[in-house]
């Protein structure tokens, strides 16, 4: 789908609607996740929709290393030849040399996600490793974007701000499936520190698109959306 001019969303329903978006930022393109499969057809077939080559492709660059969110990056690097960054807290996720911080099994809200909190409790769902080449941390440049720090969710959580498109990409600290909120809290390790993190994208002005981790952007009024969630009790 694509939100505006360089700007297209992808989504699958497996992996809690998990979303990832591809970017043409003028410099080559970047992905941002990689959905839940390993295979990368949905995002190699995206490119080829949009007439572009995958010899394009310049960076894949992850919002945070849970399943969801990795899931194709190990093929899509290998097809494409893409350099892989990430938060250096993340990069042990990625490339196998350590596992991701389990949740607990006790039910949490909301009960359409508990399906990935039971896999991240268990430590299922076992991604295909994948070599880091770099990695990114508070107000690093990646082209156009700026990286953003937004712990909680995971102690290694970014965000990227777009300045040019006003676009916001956070991840998991806010979600639009099922229902907007400032997280997942059976997924999200420190809930408080995720709101904080929430707060502080606020600084942000002027939003147009809120693009999160599970679930379509928000297209409509994201800045008074951002503003709302802020708010969100601390759990």
């Amino acid at each position: 789908m694509k939100i505006t001019d360089g700007l297209h969303y992808l989504t699958q329903e497996q992996g809690g609607y998990v979303g990832a978006f591809l970017l043409d930022t003028g410099d080559g393109l970047t992905l941002i996740d990689s959905l839940f499969d390993t295979d990368g057809k949905k995002v190699l077939g995206a490119i080829a929709k949009m007439g572009r080559q995958p010899s394009e492709w310049k960076r894949i660059i992850h919002s945070h290393a849970h399943r969801s969110h990795i899931g194709s990056t190990s093929v899509l690097k290998a097809a494409t030849g893409a350099t892989v960054l990430t938060h250096e807290w993340e990069a042990g996720i990625v490339d196998g040399s350590r596992k991701a911080t389990r949740v607990s099994l006790w039910p949490k809200p909301p009960r359409e996600a508990y399906k990935l909190q039971i896999g991240l409790a268990l430590g299922l769902g076992k991604h295909p490793l994948c070599k880091v080449d770099g990695t990114i941390k508070e107000g690093d440049r990646i082209g156009p974007l700026i990286a953003v720090s937004t712990p909680g969710h995971t102690p290694g959580c970014l965000s990227y701000w777009w300045p040019e498109k006003k676009a916001l990409f956070v991840g998991d600290v806010v979600v639009s499936w099922p229902k907007v909120e400032a997280g997942w809290a059976g997924l999200t390790l420190d809930m408080a520190e995720n709101v904080r993190s929430v707060g502080k994208l606020n600084e942000f002005a002027g939003v147009e698109y809120l693009c999160v981790g599970h679930g379509p952007p928000v297209t409509k009024d994201a800045a008074a959306v951002l503003a709302q969630l802020k708010k969100q009790p601390r759990g």
